[in-house]
């Protein structure tokens, strides 16, 4: 077994996100720690007025839940931001992050985040 850590899982409101928290899940069950998932949504995007935001949240928590994860929903204007004091807050030792479907340059939050956290927190990208 590997040396105890968190593992914090980033998901947006889509229910494919799931994945990703089976795969922090397996990251858990191997390292001990604890499985944080989290979504954040900017502060001018309301969350009620999209019908079907609401609904793959409580998706995404349910699925939390059934494998022993506590889910935190933060609303920040600035995401990596938010996701670089939560996971430092939070002891992260492990980041898992869907694969983007945008270009790699148009794909920062991996770079960035990797930039803010170094390399003692390493990061996991779950393939589509």
């Amino acid at each position: 077994m590997a040396t105890k850590g968190n593992v914090m899982v980033c998901v947006t409101q889509q229910k494919t996100c799931e994945r990703l928290i089976r795969k922090g899940s397996e990251i858990r069950d191997d390292v001990g720690g604890k499985l944080m998932v989290i979504h954040v949504t900017p502060t001018s995007l309301q969350i009620l007025g999209n019908y079907h935001q609401p609904e793959a949240l409580d998706y995404l928590y349910e699925i939390s839940k059934s494998m022993s994860a506590e889910m935190t929903v933060i609303r920040s204007k600035d995401t990596i931001d938010t996701l670089e004091t939560f996971a430092k807050k939070n002891e992260i030792t492990t980041i898992v992050l869907g694969e983007s479907l945008r270009p790699s340059k148009e794909n920062t939050i991996v770079t960035d985040l990797q930039k803010r956290l170094g390399k003692e927190i390493e990061i996991k990208i779950v393939p589509v």
